[in-house]
């Protein structure tokens, strides 16, 4: 077993266990929002931590290429797909604004 197929192992582990982890907390946690961050937050660094698991495993650069831009657009929607699903719940009443600890919206317009 090589450094690379060692460090993969680990890798592969751990981002296995964040996945583990943020799919407990969908199962477990009360509410949307705290729903919404396990199904962000914890899958986004396990899929992260998989993808850095994978890229010494093949063998060039120009393969691992393709791993790194699943990466970045995971960066990119993840967050804005979250924001978005929890702003239309708020407005939709869904949210109670007493449970929140800071609420700057504005809703007398």
């Amino acid at each position: 077993m090589s450094a690379a197929d060692a460090v993969s192992a680990v890798l592969l582990l751990a981002g296995s266990g964040f996945c583990a982890v943020g799919a407990l907390g969908m199962l477990r946690f009360p509410d949307l929002l705290a729903r919404l961050h396990a199904a962000t937050k914890p899958q986004t660094i396990g899929l992260l931590l998989v993808l850095a698991g994978l890229a010494p495993q093949t063998g060039s650069v120009s393969s691992a290429t393709p791993l790194l831009l699943i990466a970045v657009f995971q960066l990119i929607t993840a967050p804005v797909t979250a924001q978005t699903i929890a702003g239309a719940a708020y407005r939709a009443g869904v949210v109670d604004p007493a449970a929140l600890a800071l609420d700057e919206t504005d809703r007398t317009t």
